[in-house]
């Protein structure tokens, strides 16, 4: 985690380049906004309460990255994020999830985050206890006042034996295992935490009355797996891990909003079909202000969650939401559309790109698939003109159209097994010229 949450500026943003085309706008105020929550964390105690974070609203169509940018921090930081859309809430009083279930959900993430940390830590601990409880059903432990030399002919013995199930050589073999009982934890963060608690407690009243420990004959490979559930619960501290979750989320999680545009009410709407938007917004506010959450495992305050908002705004403007919600956003980056050059390095440029996992995957019917570079101009063409004439949806037209290319030969894979077999300029136009070119045909089959 240190490595991450330590990157400069220019790191997050070299690390971004490796997946996303473009955007150095976007990417700069994002690692700016994620170098930040380090900086703060550096500051003595009583600055640190005065540094607020600034709020960013990503704004661009669909398809040309907000959502991606978003996917690749989660992935790169060692930071509490999670990633919801504003058109699953509701205001208070309607049926639907609550604003407030989203910082409940960062604290589950906290929580998993170091849960995952703490394995990590104790990887070598948790491997001493599955081996020594499997070695101890493969070699049954020698009656008390065994002599010396049964004593060491047994430790040589286990030792043997524990080499062997370490190495996996013993995998196939059956032994009977208990299966743990499984501490009880309502998920739902939907659900208002005094609820969740009160569930919680009747469930565990009724997994702790049952005194059968269920028996179950497996494979060691299978208990491998099943035992390491065993070791975490004893070995980790439980306890110490939803508080420091807790910490965690509410000085250095991130909220990633999607879709904020779905909950603005365009100023031109003559008839406000769907009030509870507005409210949505109006609950949200306090939020992102600032405020005081209760979850199951404790409060939690908002005031230094990073809220990261993005939407398309094609039928509303970043000034139909209420005002005091965009002053809660004060960084506003638009994000570009996509270009046929922008798309064309999109294919060829970025890492596990559309082309390389389609490559990929038909390897696994042993065919060896290649794309001329003049196939990928025409891809990147034809994916851009589809993209003027009918929707924009940006890069997600790439999978649209290479999938129509290639579908033929995905379907007929076996025909073609030990074969190399190259994408070239004429196949693209042939399956995709005429297609195109009739927008109206376009806007129904891409």
């Amino acid at each position: 985690m240190e490595n991450f949450i330590a990157m400069t500026p220019k790191e997050i943003v070299s690390y971004l380049d490796e997946y996303i085309i473009g955007q150095q706008e976007a990417k700069k105020i994002v690692a700016i906004a994620l170098r930040n929550r380090y900086r703060r964390l550096q500051l003595p105690k009583e600055i640190q309460e005065e540094v607020i974070p600034k709020n960013i609203l990503m704004i661009g169509s669909t398809g040309v990255g907000k959502t991606e940018i978003a996917r690749r921090m989660a992935k790169m930081m060692g930071l509490p994020f999670i990633k919801v859309e504003a058109s699953k809430y509701t205001e208070v009083g309607f049926v639907g999830r609550d604003v407030e279930s989203m910082v409940r959900d960062l604290v589950v993430a906290a929580i998993n985050l170091i849960k995952e940390e703490q394995r990590h830590k104790n990887t070598d601990e948790i491997e001493k206890y599955v081996l020594d409880k499997i070695v101890q059903k493969l070699i049954p432990p020698l009656p008390k006042g065994a002599s010396e030399q049964k004593i060491e002919e047994y430790q040589k013995a286990e030792t043997k034996m524990r080499e062997k199930v370490k190495k996996g050589e013993m995998d196939h073999l059956k032994i009977e295992i208990e299966i743990p009982k499984k501490t009880f934890e309502i998920e739902d963060s939907g659900m208002p935490a005094e609820f969740a608690k009160v569930q919680e407690t009747i469930a565990r009243v009724f997994i702790t009355s049952s005194k059968d420990t269920p028996k179950k004959e497996v494979s060691i490979k299978e208990a491998k797996e099943l035992l390491k559930v065993e070791a975490s619960e004893a070995l980790l501290d439980m306890e110490m891990i939803k508080q420091e979750g807790l910490k965690r989320a509410e000085s250095s999680g991130i909220i990633f909003i999607d879709e904020i545009d779905k909950v603005a009410v365009s100023s031109g709407s003559q008839t406000r079909q769907d009030p509870s938007k507005e409210g949505v917004q109006r609950d949200l506010l306090p939020i992102v202000e600032g405020s005081i959450v209760n979850t199951k495992y404790g409060s939690i305050k908002t005031d230094h969650i990073l809220f990261i908002a993005a939407g398309a705004f094609s039928l509303s403007k970043p000034s139909d939401l209420i005002a005091e919600l965009q002053g809660r956003f004060p960084l506003r980056v638009e994000l570009d559309s996509l270009s046929e050059e922008v798309l064309y390095k999109i294919l060829t440029q970025t890492k596990n790109s559309i082309l390389r996992q389609y490559e990929a995957l038909l390897k696994v019917e042993g065919v060896e698939l290649k794309f001329s570079n003049e196939a990928i101009l025409a891809l990147a063409h034809y994916s851009q003109v589809a993209n003027e004439k009918t929707e924009d949806i940006g890069a997600r037209r790439l999978h649209t159209v290479v999938e129509r290319v290639i579908e033929e030969i995905s379907f007929e894979a076996e025909n073609y097994k030990g074969e190399v077999v190259e994408i070239t300029e004429d196949l693209v136009k042939e399956k995709l010229e005429e297609l195109v070119c009739d927008a109206d045909m376009a806007r129904y089959i891409l």
